[in-house]
C-alpha cells in the first residue's frame, strides 16, 4: 500500500491539461494517506553560479547566503525522500520535457544527496521508490526515436536511484485522441495501487 505520493504537475496549462487529469487519477487510484503536491506551472529558479558554488561548497563551510540559495533544493529533495511513490504529469513539449521539470530535475539531483560518485560509477541514493509518469503528446510517440521525455525521465530517474518506473501515455494525441486517450485509462486500471 502507497503510504506517500509525491505529485507533480509539469503542464503550463492549469486548465484543460491532459497530464493534469491523468496524474490526478492516478493518485486517486495509488490511496495514498498522505499527498505532497508540487505545482510547477509557477517555476521554480533556473541554475546560476551562485547556486552552483553554494552547492559545491562543503556542507559545513557554506554562509548563510548559500545555505538560503540551496533551501529550496532541500525543500525538494525532502518531499522526494518522503515520498514511496513519485506521480509526475509530463505533457511532451518539442520532443521533450518542459522547461519547468528541467528545472525541478535540476534542483533536485545533487551529488552526495540523491546521488554519489564512485570508482565504477554513480549510484543513486533515493532507491526503494516508485514513479510514474504520466505523458501525452500531440504527434510524439512515447517511446518513439523522437520521445527525449520518456527516455531522459527514465535516465534521471534512475540515476538518483528510482528505477521503479511506469509510463502511462496518451500519445499522439493530435492522431487519435480518443483512443490515445481511452489507452492511458486502461494503462491507468491496470496499475497495482
Amino acid at each position: 500500500m502507497t503510504r506517500t505520493v509525491l505529485h507533480i504537475d509539469s503542464s503550463a496549462r492549469t486548465e484543460g491539461s491532459v497530464t493534469r487529469d491523468l496524474s490526478a487519477q492516478i493518485v486517486t487510484r495509488l490511496g495514498a494517506a498522505d499527498v505532497i503536491h508540487r505545482d510547477l506551472a509557477t517555476p521554480l529558479p533556473l541554475l546560476d553560479g551562485a547556486w552552483v558554488g553554494a552547492n559545491f561548497t562543503p556542507t559545513d563551510q557554506r554562509s548563510e547566503e548559500q545555505k538560503q540559495l540551496l533551501s529550496l533544493s532541500d525543500t525538494l529533495i525532502e518531499e522526494l525522500k518522503k515520498a514511496d511513490t513519485i506521480v509526475i504529469g509530463a505533457p511532451i513539449y518539442n520532443f521533450s520535457v518542459p522547461s519547468t521539470l528541467k528545472a525541478w530535475i535540476d534542483l533536485v539531483a545533487r551529488v552526495g544527496v540523491t546521488f554519489r560518485y564512485t570508482e565504477t560509477g554513480p549510484v543513486g541514493l533515493l532507491e526503494g521508490k516508485r514513479a510514474i509518469i504520466a505523458v501525452a503528446s500531440g504527434g510524439t510517440q512515447a517511446g518513439s526515436d523522437i520521445d527525449f521525455a520518456t527516455t531522459y525521465l527514465r535516465h534521471v530517474l534512475g540515476f538518483i536511484g528510482i528505477t521503479e518506473v511506469e509510463i502511462v501515455a496518451a500519445d499522439a494525441m493530435s492522431i487519435d485522441a480518443e483512443g490515445a486517450l481511452a489507452k492511458a485509462q486502461d494503462q491507468i486500471k491496470a496499475l497495482a495501487a
